[in-house]
């Protein structure tokens, strides 16, 4: 604990270092130089951490970029800065490699850290950096959901570009569902029509009907498969004009949601509080123990998986079914949306201290092309950021394709601020207290008040 404390503080320090500081970002800096070195940043190391994406970087990436510019009568150098660090790490190096005026020319984040690193000064708005009629002109743009486009903006403007998302979902048991007298082919349209199935499935013996994540155990699986989703179906988020969502009408109605599931026993209490209680839930899902389960695409492709997977389902194929996750009712969600998701995914950025803006724009464009982004697949199925790719690698996934075709849209994502973390953990401690018996009202002045601690009054809605 003492050293992540050290990690967190050492971030805070650089993040905070160039605050207001301005940067001389020249978007015509050596555009017409034809001898060009640029480097690629990310946390990735052959036969390591993320090895795929190194593995791609380095034998398609390199090579056909170099070959591309050579064509054109530029002779580029593209290097690969390789690192297999933990996320906080790696995070702290880069935060030190800008503020210092070195780093890659094109770094990968988590999408969490943009609006961090975009307040402190690290990171520039694309327009800023390479020229806004260069960034509007690329054809890129067209394939990739406006919602998703978000992953890469910070207040309004673009800065960076995303490199692949997914997407979260009601994934339900169908056999269950068809022994309860249930329809398989199930849409529920609010809150309402979720518990009510949830209650005919309580009929079933040995089956927990539910699986709404909470409490701290899960930790970022409460916030991200549980509250965020729930208030983005109450028609809010969780920072909205500058300001974290506190004790108001829409966290008190989550926390109400969330009630009526453990009070009414349609969740199971203990699950919650178990240490590995989230992949005790995969293993009780994939064993027909579990009815309704909120969980992003990693749930299909990567845990019930027929050959692969963690809690393989040999029949996931026709026995799991999938649901857009509605909003409280019809028309509440955030936007006046019928439906609500939350996302993840990593963004690339240029480095404001780039000496070849219009070169790095250029590789930019290259890495979230068609072919290099089909290509980084290296054959798996899996929802991506372009909706041209989605459309030809997941033809033969029905599930991924709902997620690119139906999700995607309507989908949104956590801020990437400094302070969410703290948010995050006060949001699960909130709910560990409605499933411990605490009304929803007095779990919300608690979390207001842990709140109001952690990030100040004045940043803090309701109340």
């Amino acid at each position: 604990m003492r050293r992540t404390t050290i990690v967190l503080l050492s971030v805070a320090g650089l993040l905070a270092g160039c605050l207001g500081q301005p940067r001389g970002a020249d978007p015509e800096r050596n555009a017409d130089v034809k001898d060009v070195t640029l480097t690629i940043t990310a946390n990735a190391v052959a036969g390591g951490k993320n090895a795929r994406g190194a593995d791609w970087i380095i034998n398609w990436v390199i090579p056909r970029f170099t070959e591309e510019q050579k064509a054109k009568g530029v002779n580029a150098t593209v290097r690969f800065e390789q690192n297999g660090a933990g996320d906080e790490d790696f995070k702290t190096k880069v935060a030190l490699d800008f503020k210092t005026g070195g780093g890659g020319d094109i770094v990968e984040l988590d999408g969490i850290w943009l609006g961090e690193f975009a307040q402190a000064g690290h990171v520039r708005p694309l327009d800023d950096v390479v020229g806004k009629s260069e960034v509007d002109a690329w054809d890129g743009w067209r394939q990739i959901p406006d919602a998703v486009q978000g992953l890469g903006e910070f207040d309004g403007r673009r800065y960076g570009v995303p490199m692949g998302t997914d997407g979260r979902v009601l994934f339900y048991n169908k056999k269950l569902f068809a022994r309860a007298g249930l329809p398989t082919d199930w849409q529920p349209r609010s809150w309402d029509d979720v518990l009510d199935t949830a209650a005919k499935l309580k009929a079933l013996p040995g089956v927990v009907p539910l699986q709404l994540n909470a409490g701290t155990a899960m930790g970022e699986a409460t916030t991200m498969q549980g509250v965020l989703p729930a208030l983005a179906g109450t028609g809010t988020t969780v920072h909205e004009n500058g300001k974290w969502q506190g004790a108001t009408a829409g966290l008190e109605d989550v926390l109400a949601l969330y009630q009526r599931v453990y009070r009414d026993g349609l969740g199971d209490p203990v699950l919650q509080q178990e240490a590995k209680g989230r992949d005790r839930s995969f293993a009780l899902f994939a064993e027909n123990r579990i009815g309704i389960l909120l969980e992003s695409d990693y749930f299909w492709r990567s845990v019930v998986e027929p050959r692969t997977g963690v809690a393989r389902m040999a029949d996931r194929d026709t026995a799991v079914g999938w649901a857009l996750i509605p909003a409280r009712e019809p028309g509440a969600g955030v936007g006046g949306q019928d439906f609500v998701s939350m996302s993840g995914g990593g963004v690339r950025v240029i480095n404001p201290n780039t000496q070849y803006p219009r070169q790095a724009w250029e590789l930019m464009r290259f890495l979230n092309s068609a072919e290099a982004v089909k290509s980084a697949l290296a054959g798996a199925a899996q929802v991506t950021q372009r909706t041209d790719v989605n459309d030809e690698v997941l033809a033969g996934d029905p599930m991924l394709g709902f997620v690119a075709e139906r999700v995607l849209p309507i989908t949104r994502y956590r801020p990437g601020l400094a302070d969410y973390p703290k948010v995050s953990a006060a949001l699960q401690q909130a709910t560990a207290d409605v499933v411990a018996g605490r009304s929803p009202d007095e779990a919300a002045r608690s979390y207001h008040d842990a709140l109001v601690k952690a990030v100040g009054e004045d940043a803090v809605a309701g109340g």
